[in-house]
């Protein structure tokens, strides 16, 4: 039961730190489309950095949750099953993962770029670079429902 709970809290997590991945490009594309108006751009850039830090704290939360899954067996196990064994689909689904984060650092440093004046890519490109999570999503998702090996 306790595993349950575990992998319960950790999706819950991973789903509330995919959002902010995939709405954190969207302020950003607000704010390439905001032009010269400083208080609409202001706004959004706190709206952005908030998103940011949350995120990586919801993240933070669903990597624990998640190793705890992944390692816990190693302290607890009476109470959680060793999940992965040999298999080695983890290894392919945590390689997304890290991907999925670089793709979410990045799109802060373009937050903080533009923060601080600098040029973000055109609103389009950053409406295109938006829809890069959802494969790595599908990817994810993937490896951990079919387990391929």
């Amino acid at each position: 039961m306790t595993y349950l709970w575990i992998k319960s809290l950790h999706v819950v997590f991973v789903m509330a730190w995919i959002a902010a991945v995939f709405y954190l490009p969207r302020i950003l594309v607000n704010i390439a489309e905001a032009g010269d108006e400083p208080a609409v751009k202001a706004r959004l850039c706190l709206m952005g950095r908030r998103l940011y830090r949350f995120g990586h704290n919801l993240f933070g939360i669903a990597f624990l949750f998640g190793l705890t899954l992944w390692q816990g067996w190693r302290v607890f196990p009476q109470t959680l099953p060793n999940v992965v064994g040999p298999l080695h689909w983890i290894d392919a689904k945590l390689s997304l993962v890290v991907l999925l984060l670089v793709y979410f650092i990045w799109t802060g440093r373009l937050l903080k770029r533009s923060e601080k004046g600098g040029a973000l890519p055109s609103a389009r490109t950053l409406r295109l670079l938006n829809e890069l999570p959802i494969l790595l999503l599908l990817g994810v998702v993937f490896f951990v429902i079919a387990k391929p090996f």
